[in-house]
């Protein structure tokens, strides 16, 4: 069996592995990788300059920083004064998903739902409201907001390395506005979604005890760090490294204040942070390589320029639909680092800048996961909180609030980026 065939019989084996066993996703990717490197597919040097490394450091840097943005309990003050000065229980339940999507445009999805959810689920006590919906709420609207920055998910940290887009050119790239007015359009439509889901909750919003903040330089670490990435973007328009040293960096401050202020040893803040998902990014990377250097790639892309011709139109509005269809089902960080290749090769086929479709692809994919409960590892987190304070969520329940959501804020999303990237 020759590598181009074991290439894509390992591919294969571990996007199942991820279907079938979610939980397991780490071990699957690291597995896959390393019989990749076993089997000589790719060499040991090949694989490791497979990994972008500068992705990485800024995943691993923005976990230490939004660790301890979470203990210092700010969101969670933010969060209790919103709901104080909501006129009704349903425009505090939104005010909640407000909050929610704009931590999470700076902080990875899954640490924003763990920053938000303690506090929804004691308010949602107090309110004396079901916390299910809004729980879900609170999941998709981290979701839809990760893609808005470099820093937001690693989506957009996957599509910055490998577009070499820096954090700039998430606002403004190449003269025109940029995936985040697109994603914010998409929310503005979303929002309207969530107001139909909540409208009945008319009831009065019961003052809360506010919650303590325990140190507010955390808070500044994180909007200091996002000013110095912002201007790092005008010295590093290749997006080589600097902004993955830049992530490492803070994070290490923000895990010396934390030794310096709560004691904690920093080996406790080093094992704290979630490197099950640092290892799979890194072995996703290895096997994309993969399938990549073996020509694949190559292969589907040609397959799906024939299906589609020579009509853009056709062609970016085939990627949306169906990164938001599989990534309902298969989560996005692998299905979307799979196909930036193909919407790479797809550009060069129609002679078309690659822009139109990258950022199609990052709409479908980081939305599409909005669908269902197991489409987003935020959905994940969320409804295993709930299960904890005795709530189960089904497909159904999961898909009443996510269908109408998704579809509404892609669609917003899709139509901006047709109208400003598709000429």
């Amino acid at each position: 069996m020759n590598n181009n065939i074991l290439a894509l019989v390992i591919f294969t084996a571990v996007y199942i592995s991820f279907i079938l066993f979610p939980g397991k996703r780490a071990y699957s990717a690291v597995a896959g990788a390393g019989v990749i490197v076993l089997l000589n597919i790719l060499s040991l040097k090949e694989a490791f300059f497979s990994v972008n490394w500068n992705v990485m450091g800024i995943f691993v840097g923005m976990l230490a920083v939004a660790d301890v943005f979470m203990l210092s309990r700010v969101p969670a003050y933010l969060a209790e004064i919103i709901a104080n000065r909501a006129r009704n229980t349903a425009w505090a339940l939104l005010f909640i998903c407000i909050l929610t999507s704009f931590i999470s445009a700076f902080v990875e999805n899954v640490a924003t739902v763990l920053i938000v959810v303690p506090i929804a689920i004691s308010l949602a006590k107090k309110l004396k409201v079901n916390p299910v919906k809004m729980m879900i709420a609170i999941a998709i609207s981290s979701n839809l907001q990760g893609a808005a920055t470099l820093i937001g998910d690693p989506p957009s940290m996957i599509l910055g390395g490998f577009a070499k887009m820096n954090f700039s050119d998430f606002f403004f790239y190449k003269g025109r506005p940029s995936i985040f007015f697109a994603v914010q359009l998409g929310a503005l439509a979303s929002f309207i979604v969530l107001y139909f889901i909540f409208r009945k909750n008319k009831g009065r919003v019961e003052l809360i005890p506010q919650e303590r903040v325990r140190s507010w330089v955390p808070s500044s670490i994180l909007v200091i760090l996002i000013f110095v990435l912002a201007i790092s973007s005008f010295f590093d328009s290749g997006f080589s490294y600097t902004a993955g040293l830049l992530c490492l960096v803070f994070g290490a401050v923000s895990l010396i204040w934390q030794r310096a202020s709560y004691k904690d040893p920093i080996l406790k803040g080093l094992k704290g942070l979630d490197w099950e998902t640092t290892f799979f990014l890194a072995g996703i990377f290895i096997i994309i390589g993969a399938v990549t250097t073996t020509g694949w790639v190559d292969l589907f892309s040609s397959f799906l320029s024939g299906l589609v011709g020579n009509n853009i139109f056709l062609g970016y509005t085939t990627l949306v639909i169906m990164s938001v269809v599989i990534s309902a089902f298969v989560d996005n960080v692998p299905f979307l680092a799979a196909m930036l290749p193909v919407a790479i090769s797809m550009s060069a086929k129609l002679n078309i800048s690659p822009t139109l479709f990258l950022f199609g692809l990052l709409i479908g994919a980081s939305l599409g996961g909005n669908i269902t409960p197991i489409g987003a590892s935020a959905n994940i987190v969320a409804c295993g909180l709930l299960k904890k304070e005795g709530y189960r969520v089904g497909f159904k329940d999961f898909m009443k609030i996510g269908i109408p959501f998704t579809f509404t804020a892609v669609f917003a999303a899709y139509l901006f980026v047709w109208f400003i990237w598709g000429k």
